[in-house]
């Protein structure tokens, strides 16, 4: 724990004390703090430590230490001078258990309120105090020593780096300031250095010309709740100040940012920089409180916390700020559209990668703050199990969020089918997966039960697959059924919607009622509606077709007809048949499949959409099919 003071004071900190500490204690006509040494005695050995191996040498070191500090400043000595004594009185102290916010001011008051009560109280003579002798007498075993009638107490350190040195206690240390006020209406000892705290407590800081200080009036240095008026004032200034400088600051930015959301990214920074510099107004409060109002009361240490608090909420607001703007720069670089998966998967790497830094800025912040971590994460280790079954399903969603950014089953703005219902992507997130429904609702799925259905991404398909049977009737001929086949094929290959790959029209077999043909082809659309009306279409040109052979379709049915069966056509049977004949004798039979030549010419010939429907144009350039004899129409047929 001393190691621990030591590397608090270390370095400008303890200047930056020890100056504010010994400047302007004394009458404003003292010699400046920068001023050379003037007969300054010599100290052959800087680096040397306080000497507390017994409460008699931890006593005298610090008298020695705190008097020689302020009789060199009183000389005019060097900073470097004023410093090391200093720091040679402050080791005198058990300071482990101060708050780590408003540390500092508190060690100067601590050591302040002890010289106002040494300078005042009775002390033993050195030989009543116990010194090294008593402390090897093991017998005895000395291990604390209290002033008499008083109860300020050495005691030696039982454990870490100072084990075995006698210092002022942590339980003194906590009460010293109530010990002072019990004491300091006792008159001051001769020789004794007066008003030290006093001067001390209620002048500006060592930045402030001592001038300043003399040219107040009588009024505003009146003591109040442990401050002057003029230091109450002041704070009221410094606080009224930050407050609308930080308010017009976040405003300013809001504005920034809205003026410029249409804007690239990265000129999106108004919220950034005014986050920035209200933690650097901040951080000017807490220096100019400290540095030349000189708050050191019992008000510095909880004022001293807020800011501090206030401070590492805005590094955590900025830490967040970053990986938002970070995202969106590197979005916009790469021209990811708006809400798109690949977007998404940025923004969650960078909300996790401030997740991190925000936990560490968390364990460090308490570490600043002094609250022991070791307790913390011990508890961790009994509450581990609890906390993990707690937090198991947002884990598990979590999870299933990272599985979809990552495998990418499905983008924002996917028609899909996730087990058996059916719904559009509207966002995926860290925790849920939001779909807008066929009836227009939405629903928002866990990504843990999202990731794990049986996920048919629509959107993903190159094409639509038109797939049916017909079934004709059994009073079909043979002639009539190749016929249907063949304009099928014809129409197929002709429709400029319908793919030439894969495509095929094959008489399937023999139905329990039908003459069965399956009808296989692609369609050229990605489009859910639009290949709803390209199947529609084909689907009447079929009806065309086996009206025009001479056929029908069959059906099962249990109703029983009155009514004289009508029968076949007899008639466009004999053409469709003779039509046939024709193809077998010219060696044109289109079996198993039409020959490369007839192919090319039948391919993508057709008028889609057809004659008479809006968008219709008129195709030109394409290759016209053979003229063909039409079949003979009966009377009956338009009725």
């Amino acid at each position: 724990m001393g190691l621990n003071i030591q590397q608090r004071m270390a370095g400008p900190s303890r200047a930056i004390i020890f100056i504010s500490a010994l400047f302007l204690m004394l009458a404003p006509s003292a010699p400046s703090l920068f001023a050379q040494d003037k007969g300054a005695a010599f100290d052959p050995y800087p680096l040397r430590p306080a000497d507390t191996s017994s409460p008699r040498d931890t006593l005298h070191s610090f008298n020695t230490n705190i008097n020689e500090a302020v009789q060199s400043w009183r000389a005019g000595a060097s900073r470097e001078v004023i410093t090391r004594a200093g720091e040679r009185a402050h080791e005198a102290f058990d300071f482990s258990q101060l708050p780590g916010r408003g540390r500092f001011a508190r060690e100067v008051e601590t050591m302040l309120f002890l010289k106002e009560i040494l300078d005042r109280i009775e002390l033993p003579p050195d030989s009543e105090i116990p010194g090294d002798a008593e402390v090897a007498d093991k017998e005895n075993a000395l291990t604390r020593w209290t002033i008499p009638n008083t109860r300020i107490t050495i005691a030696q350190i039982e454990e870490g780096p100072r084990d075995g040195e006698f210092l002022f206690t942590a339980e003194t240390v906590d009460r010293l300031q109530e010990f002072y006020d019990q004491a300091k209406d006792l008159p001051y000892k001769p020789g004794a250095t007066i008003g030290v705290y006093e001067d001390f407590a209620h002048s500006p800081g060592p930045i402030v010309p001592s001038s300043w200080a003399l040219a107040l009036p009588d009024w505003s240095q009146t003591v109040v709740l442990g401050e002057a008026l003029w230091q109450w004032l002041c704070f009221a200034i410094v606080a009224v100040t930050a407050v609308l400088f930080v308010r017009w600051l976040l405003r300013w930015g809001h504005r920034w940012d809205e003026r410029h959301w249409h804007a690239r990214a990265f000129t999106r920074f108004g919220l950034l920089l005014s986050v920035l510099a209200s933690i650097g107004i901040v951080l000017a409060c807490w220096f100019v409180l400290l540095e030349v109002v000189r708050l050191v009361s019992d008000l510095w240490i909880p004022l001293s916390i807020v800011i501090w608090t206030l401070i590492f909420i805005g590094l955590g607001w900025l830490i967040v700020l970053i990986g938002a703007r970070v995202a969106d720069v590197i979005n916009d670089a790469r021209q990811v559209k708006e809400g798109s998966i690949d977007g998404q998967l940025v923004r969650t790497i960078l909300r996790l990668a401030s997740l991190f830094f925000l936990v560490l800025l968390a364990i460090y912040g308490a570490d600043f703050f002094g609250i022991p971590l070791t307790p913390v994460l011990a508890g961790l280790g009994v509450g581990g199990l609890a906390i993990a079954l707690a937090v198991r399903p947002t884990l598990e969603n979590v999870i299933g969020g990272l599985t979809l950014f990552a495998d990418k089953p499905v983008r924002i703005g996917d028609f899909c089918r996730f087990g058996d219902e059916y719904g559009t992507v509207e966002e995926i997130g860290l925790r849920s997966t939001r779909l807008r429904k066929l009836d227009d609702t939405l629903v928002s799925l866990p990504n843990a039960d999202f990731s794990q259905r049986e996920l048919t991404n629509y959107a993903r398909r190159r094409r639509w697959l038109y797939r049916t049977t017909l079934g004709l009737r059994y009073e079909t001929s043979p002639e009539q059924l190749r016929y249907v086949m063949v304009k099928l094929r014809e129409m197929l290959l002709g429709h400029p919607k319908a793919s030439p790959d894969w495509l095929h029209v094959r008489f399937d077999g023999f139905g329990a009622y039908s003459l069965d043909i399956s009808v296989f082809a692609y369609i050229r659309t990605r489009d859910w509606l639009n290949y709803r009306a390209v199947r529609e279409d084909i689907n009447l040109r079929v009806m065309d077709i086996v009206k025009e052979a001479g056929t029908g379709f069959a059906f099962p049915s249990q109703t029983a007809y009155l009514g004289r069966d009508a029968g076949l056509d007899a008639g466009r049977g004999q053409e469709a048949e003779t039509r046939v004949q024709e193809w077998r004798s010219k060696g044109q039979l289109p079996f198993p499949d039409f020959e490369e030549s007839v192919r090319g010419e039948k391919e993508d010939i057709l008028d889609y959409p057809p004659q008479g429907s809006p968008g219709y144009e008129p195709r030109t350039g394409a290759p016209k099919p053979p003229a063909e004899p039409k079949l003979k129409r009966n009377p009956g047929d338009d009725c």
